[in-house]
C-alpha cells in the first residue's frame, strides 16, 4: 500500500472542521467549524483565512451559480454573502428536531443540493438525507440515519456513494440523473477494525474514493469496483473530518481536521489538531459542482 504524508497549511486550531470545497471563482477553499458556528475561506497563495461567525452549529457550506454561498446548520438551510457576511434563511425541514443538525452536503452533476442531519447528542437513527432540488423544494430522500456523512458521484452520474459513519461502511445506491432517484443500496467499501470510522469523502479523476478517518490518523483511498484498500494519506492528527481536490489544476488533496475531544496532553501529542492540510497523491479530482437552484 502506497503511504503519502500531508503538511498543514493553516494552523487553524478548529474545534470541528468539516466540509471541504474548492472555489474556483475566487482560488480558495470553504469549510467550516461546525462547533464554533463558523464559515471560513481559506486562501493557499496567501496562507490567509477569513471567517463569518453565523450564531450557530453550521455542518456544510457549498458555492451557488452566483457567488453566494449556500450552508446549514442546527437552524436549517441559509445563505451567506461573503462579500457583506450578511446571512438569509431559506428554510428548516427539521425544526420539530432541536437537538438534530446539518453535517455534510455536496450537489449532484445537475447541481441540486444533497444535505444529511444527525443529533448534536448522536443520537442513533434520527438523521435524514436531504435533497433540495433546483426550485429549492426540500425532500427526504433516506431516514433512520445516524450520523450523515461523505457523498460523491461517480463520473458517469449513475452513482451516487454514501457514508453514515457507525455503520463503518461506504454504500453505493443507484442514481438517476435526471430525477435524482436513488436505489439498490448497497456496502462497496468496508473499513477495516482499527482504521478509524468513515467520514467525509471525496472521488478522484480516475473514480477512487478518498475517505476521511475519524480516528484513523489520514485519509485511506478505496477501488469502489472491488472495494481494495490502494494508499493512505497520513496525518499527525487523530480525528480526519474531510477532504477534497482543489488548486488550480485540482492536484491538491485538502483535508480538514479537528480538535474537540483533545484534553491537554492530548494537544501536547497533536499540536496540529484543528489544522487545514494538504498532499500531492499522485492524482487529481475535479471541480465541485455548485448549487445551480434558485
Amino acid at each position: 500500500m502506497q503511504t503519502f504524508k500531508a503538511r498543514c497549511v493553516f494552523d487553524g486550531r478548529a474545534t470541528l472542521g468539516e466540509g471541504p470545497g474548492w472555489d474556483e471563482s475566487s482560488q480558495a477553499l470553504i469549510w467550516v467549524d461546525i462547533e464554533q458556528g463558523k464559515v471560513c475561506r481559506f486562501f493557499p497563495n496567501q496562507a490567509r483565512n477569513e471567517c463569518w461567525a453565523v450564531g450557530q452549529r453550521v455542518g456544510f457550506v457549498v458555492r451557488t451559480h452566483d457567488a453566494q454561498l449556500l450552508a446549514g446548520g442546527q437552524q436549517g438551510f441559509f445563505r451567506l454573502d461573503p462579500a457583506t457576511g450578511k446571512t438569509t434563511d431559506i428554510g428548516h425541514p427539521e425544526s420539530h428536531l432541536p437537538d438534530n443538525r446539518f453535517n455534510d452536503a455536496k450537489c449532484d452533476p445537475q447541481g441540486r443540493l444533497w444535505a444529511g442531519t444527525m443529533s448534536c447528542l448522536e443520537t442513533p437513527g434520527v438523521g435524514n438525507l436531504y435533497c433540495m432540488n433546483l426550485e429549492g423544494k426540500v425532500e427526504a430522500r433516506l431516514d433512520g440515519i445516524t450520523i450523515s456523512n461523505g457523498l460523491a458521484w461517480s463520473q458517469d452520474q449513475r452513482t451516487l456513494y454514501y457514508i453514515d459513519t457507525p455503520t463503518r461502511r461506504v454504500d453505493a445506491f443507484d442514481f438517476d440523473p435526471e430525477t435524482g432517484a436513488i436505489a439498490n443500496r448497497r456496502p462497496v467499501i468496508e473499513i477495516p477494525d482499527g482504521m478509524g470510522y468513515p467520514d467525509g469523502m471525496t472521488i478522484d479523476a480516475e473514480g477512487r474514493l478518498w475517505v476521511a478517518l475519524w480516528a484513523g490518523w489520514g485519509v485511506g483511498c478505496w477501488d469502489p469496483s472491488t472495494g481494495a484498500l490502494l494508499s493512505k494519506v497520513e496525518l499527525p492528527v487523530e480525528c480526519v473530518t474531510s477532504c477534497c481536490f482543489g488548486g488550480p489544476d485540482y492536484q491538491t488533496l485538502y483535508i480538514t481536521t479537528a480538535s474537540r475531544d483533545l484534553d491537554a496532553a492530548g494537544w501536547v501529542q497533536q499540536p496540529l489538531a484543528g489544522g487545514l492540510f494538504a498532499a500531492e497523491v499522485g492524482v487529481g479530482g475535479l471541480p465541485a459542482q455548485a448549487y445551480m437552484g434558485q
